[in-house]
Order: structure tokens, then C-alpha cells, then sequence
């Protein structure tokens, strides 16, 4: 689509810029050459580097989405100043201000870069198999998952990632059918195979089709939000946690409570029940292993989230712990206290509160 533009453009300018350049009659082939392949080994980089991410769009919205994807990446990139180095045809650099319509050219593509970006496509989320590997266990062998959750248009230093077999896609695929008979009934799900389930062939044509069946779901606003789905994704990592907190392993319990914190983010659902439990399982594992302004911003980003309630199970426990901390890392807690006072007026026995790592063993996840 960007090609395309800048076709028109150049069609546009040679009957305004072409009467006005030397005899030579080079300056026009000499501005083609470089913004076009450019453009065009931007977009085939794109193609390549999501190739092997799949969205549950029509074969003509993909062409479009990808076109769209290079046009926004190149634009992206704050274009030349009037005046800048650009290329020539002979591989000699002069300035756009001495060649005939180059500053032209420049301040209309400056425009199409400003008006672009209020209309460019908001981000969706992709499903990525990244890899598969066979395990194989006394009684059992299965093929194991890993998909990356992505946010289309961004890199993620710490992806958010989950790992899951078969039969966890056809619980979730079972138990989505009971209850959105009608909106599952376009969802594809590959079938099981009594034969060659190991193949290489097998496992691709899977992992495709687990990318696929989950962006079909991830599109469907009311399965979206439903706990089926969403727990799916980061539940297994909170129990895991959960389970290595309780035992004291806490360096191993904080890399899990992270993987599920950045799964909520990815899912949008940051002001859930299970955020705040994830938020007090990353307060508790730094303050044990002594980070603890890493505890006192996870407790700080907790009360936020509690700002407008008046009441929680976690809302004492985390106030608590934020003026404990605020103390020792010598930050301001004086709001925290406020706030505590105000719930011991209110009549709530504050010595009878579990700490935040109490909450975190009795909590139920199931």
C-alpha cells in the first residue's frame, strides 16, 4: 500500500517537478530507485520475520493487514528534513534542498506520516508456536506446546509464554463447546489421531492449527472474557506458584508469578481477583529475597488497583506490607497510614489480618 502511495506521488510530481530539472533528465530516476526498494525489502522483511504467526482473518484481509503492517513500520520512522542527505542513482549523496522536487516530496510524505498515525489499526494479539518437543514419561507420551502470547507491533524483551499439550486444547475446545454451543460452532479444532501423532509433519500442521483455533477464540468478545478461557492461559502458572512459594522456593516462584503476571497483562485483565493474588505472590517472593523496592512498587501498583474499594480481603494485608516497606526503603507511607486508620475506625481488627503471605497459602486456586 505504501508502494503504492509513493507511486502516485512521484506520478503527481513529474509534471510539477520534471519541467524544472536539468537537461539530463536523471534527478527523476534517481528519487524512484532508493524509496522504492527500500519500502519493498521492508515489507518482504515483515512477511518473513510473521511468518509463522497466524491470525484467524480471510486470505484478503491477511493481504491487506500485512500491507498495512509494512506501510505503518517504514512510516513509523520520522522522515528525512528538507535539506538531509539523500541517495542518487550513481551512488553519489547530495541534498535534497539542490535537487528539483525533493523537499516536495519530503513534506508530502512528513503529511501522510502525520495523518497515518491517528488511523493506524489498533494492536491484536497473536498466538505463536514456538516450538514442540516430545516428552516421554513412564506410562505416557505426549507432545508439549510452547506459544508466545504477542502484541502485534511490539518486542517483548520477556515474552509471555505457556506450554501446553493436546489434550489441555481439547479440555479447553470441550468445555468452551458446552458453553458457547453457537459461537463455537465456526471454531475449527484439529481432530485426534490414532496413528503417527509424533510426525514431524503431524506436529507442524498442529502447532498451526492450535495458533489458528486460539486466535479464532481470542476474537470472539464473549469468549475472550469468559474464565474458561482466560484460565487457560495463566491458571496453571498461578497454582505453580502458589505451590513453589509455599515450599520456600522463592527465586523459582517469582520467575512464575512474572510469566503469569505478564499473561494478564497480555489478556487485559489487569483489575481481576487473580492480578491482585499475582501482585502480592511478586511482593512476597522479593521481599524474601530481599529486593525490596521491587516489593514496595508491586504493593504501590496493588493499592492502586484498590484505590476505589472500600473494602478487600487483600486490601489490609497490602497495606501492611507497603508501609513496612516504605519504611525500610525510605519512601513516603504516610497515605498507607491514613488509610489503615481509616479501616480500624471503621471497626476492622487489623491485628486479626493475615499477612500477604498468608493470603497467598490459604488462597483456593482451582
Amino acid at each position: 500500500m505504501a508502494a503504492r502511495i509513493l507511486h502516485r506521488l512521484r506520478h503527481a510530481l513529474a509534471g510539477e517537478g520534471g519541467r524544472e530539472e536539468p537537461a539530463g533528465g536523471g534527478g527523476g530516476e534517481a528519487e524512484d530507485c532508493p524509496e522504492s526498494s527500500e519500502l519493498e525489502d521492508d515489507t518482504e522483511g515483515l512477511s518473513t520475520r510473521l511468518s509463522g504467526t497466524l491470525s484467524f482473518t480471510s486470505h484478503e484481509d491477511e493481504e491487506g493487514e500485512e500491507e498495512g503492517d509494512g506501510a505503518s513500520e517504514e512510516l513509523e520512522e520520522p522522515p528525512q528534513a528538507p535539506g538531509a542527505a539523500a541517495g542518487t542513482e550513481d551512488g553519489e549523496w547530495v541534498s535534497t534542498a539542490e535537487r528539483p522536487g525533493g523537499s516536495l516530496l519530503t513534506r508530502q510524505l512528513q503529511e501522510l506520516w502525520r495523518r497515518s498515525r491517528g488511523s493506524l489499526a489498533p494492536q491484536r494479539l497473536l498466538f505463536e508456536v514456538t516450538s514442540a518437543s516430545v516428552v516421554s514419561e513412564r506410562s505416557s507420551k505426549y507432545v508439549l506446546y510452547t506459544i508466545y502470547l504477542i502484541r502485534s507491533g511490539q518486542f517483548d524483551k520477556a515474552p509471555a509464554t505457556i506450554a501446553r499439550r493436546y489434550s489441555d486444547f481439547e479440555q479447553l475446545n470441550r468445555r468452551l463447546r458446552c458453553r458457547f454451543s453457537c459461537d463455537m460452532a465456526s471454531v475449527a479444532f484439529p481432530r485426534k489421531r490414532l496413528r503417527r501423532n509424533f510426525t514431524a509433519e503431524t506436529i507442524a500442521k498442529r502447532s498451526r492449527a492450535f495458533e489458528q483455533f486460539l486466535s479464532h477464540l481470542h476474537s470472539i468478545d464473549e469468549i475472550r472474557r469468559s474464565p474458561e478461557f482466560l484460565e487457560f492461559f495463566f491458571l496453571p502458572d498461578l497454582q505453580a506458584a502458589q505451590r513453589l512459594t509455599c515450599t520456600g522456593m522463592y527465586r523459582e516462584a517469582l520467575a512464575t508469578w512474572a510469566n503469569a503476571y505478564r499473561l494478564q497483562d497480555r489478556l487485559g485483565v489487569c483489575s481481576s481477583g487473580r492480578f491482585l493474588l499475582t501482585l502480592a505472590g511478586l511482593a512476597v517472593c522479593h521481599q524474601e529475597l530481599d529486593q525490596l523496592s521491587e516489593a514496595h512498587g508491586c504493593c504501590e501498583q496493588a493499592l492502586q488497583l484498590l484505590e476505589a474499594q472500600g473494602s478487600h480481603p487483600l486490601l489490609g494485608p497490602f497495606l501492611q506490607a507497603h508501609v513496612h516497606l516504605a519504611w525500610k526503603v525510605g519512601k513516603d507511607k504516610r497515605r498507607s497510614e491514613a488509610r489503615l486508620q481509616d479501616l480500624r475506625e471503621a471497626g476492622l481488627p487489623l491485628q486479626q489480618q493475615p499477612s500477604l503471605k498468608e493470603c497467598l497459602i490459604k488462597e483456593p486456586l482451582e
